[in-house]
């Protein structure tokens, strides 16, 4: 099968975050079989979902772990032109949710597995497929602890398909989501004297949060980022029923996505302190006064590889593009850079197109990219 073709098998599984993604692991683990390659599938505790590695070539160190997640986002909501779950080509572009974000890249491999069999190589070159990546990167540390577990020798590189037009892409921020809830008292507005507001109370914390970020712009910079500095973001907010009641509940959701130099874990611990110290503060007036914070989306490592680093080079050359960028969304490439991989973000398809109505790749980035990695064989043969 050519990439296309794979590509449209792939698009055909509707698998969303957070959903088994067992079908489409099995298609996938079915056609890398087929060819003689023995796959291992890491499920997760409920055995609904599984991620899956193998190895091409030798059992020998330096080789390189392609990366890629099989879940999608939903398209619900969204205003379609074609049915997001089967492949239609349009003037070289291919529709289809997924087809950028990012099975194009996992068709690529796919595609060029036949290639790579064939081949005499000296290093070895690895599949490893994740599931629930959309939802919070979920699966990559199982993922990877398998990899480390399981083989006797030791891969060099990782290069994570994501979407980005086939450049190389050597940092990206980390991030979470965090939702904060506040619990006051109900009362009369007109006795707002007497009663402690939710909302009132969520606004000191929103304030204390955008002055966080503020602090930190000034202090920490990587001008590699646009904006060069971390960022804090509320999103969402909920609370009150009626504008003459005092709130006695609000929530609301913010994001921080940290530049690779600066603590996330540092940053919460701060705001933890802080809304402890509120809430020592506040029960002096209403003792039941409390705030809540949960992660909604786990912390994602930064990826912080340096333009200097050897895998820099070899993708590089790969792609006959010696440029380099920064991103600043979610990806697993923090979490193979922190097991010790030398790793890099490159892949087919613009990140313009993921997540909305009418996704697409072009059919000459795929061809780019199956061209990539058939180079990327002859780098490593014998």
């Amino acid at each position: 099968m050519n990439v296309t073709t794979i590509l449209s098998h792939l698009v055909s599984f509707p698998v969303l975050g957070g959903e088994s993604n067992l079908t489409i692991i099995h298609w996938i683990k079915d056609y890398i079989e087929s060819h003689g390659i023995a796959t291992t599938l890491v499920p997760n505790e409920e055995n609904t979902k599984a991620s899956l590695h193998c190895r091409i070539g030798p059992a020998v160190d330096g080789g390189v772990i392609l990366s890629g997640h099989t879940d999608v986002v939903p398209v619900k909501g969204q205003v379609w032109e074609t049915d997001p779950f089967v492949l239609t080509e349009k003037n070289g572009k291919l529709y289809a949710r997924g087809s950028c974000d990012m099975k194009g890249f996992v068709a690529c491999c796919l595609a060029t597995l036949p290639t790579m069999i064939k081949a005499k190589l000296k290093k070895p070159i690895y599949f490893a497929f994740s599931y629930d990546e959309e939802i919070g990167c979920l699966a990559a540390p199982d993922l990877i602890k398998h990899i480390k577990k399981t083989y006797t020798e030791t891969p060099k590189y990782a290069i994570i398909g994501e979407p980005s037009l086939l450049q190389p892409v050597i940092g990206k921020k980390g991030i979470c989501y965090v939702k904060t809830e506040v619990n006051g008292s109900a009362g009369h507005s007109s006795g707002i004297h007497k009663e402690i507001s939710a909302i009132h109370e969520s606004t000191r914390l929103m304030l204390w949060l955008e002055n966080k970020m503020k602090t930190m712009a000034t202090t920490s910079r990587d001008d590699r980022f646009n904006p060069p500095h971390s960022t804090i973001h509320v999103g969402q907010i909920q609370g009150g029923v009626a504008t003459n009641i005092v709130a006695d509940y609000c929530s609301f959701e913010w994001d921080i996505r940290v530049i690779p130099k600066d603590n996330i874990h540092q940053v919460f611990q701060d705001y933890y302190t802080f809304c402890e110290e509120t809430e020592i503060e506040v029960q002096k007036k209403f003792s039941d006064f409390k705030i809540t914070n949960t992660l909604i989306h786990p912390p994602v490592p930064a990826l912080d590889t340096k333009e200097t680093d050897s895998v820099v080079g070899l993708v590089q050359k790969l792609t006959d593009n010696y440029t380099w960028q920064t991103v600043a969304y979610a990806a697993e490439a923090g979490q193979f850079h922190e097991a010790g991989y030398e790793s890099i973000i490159c892949g087919p398809g613009s990140i313009e197109q993921a997540h909305r109505a009418n996704e697409f790749v072009t059919q000459e980035q795929l061809d780019s990219c199956v061209i990539m990695l058939e180079k990327l064989v002859k780098e490593i043969e014998v």
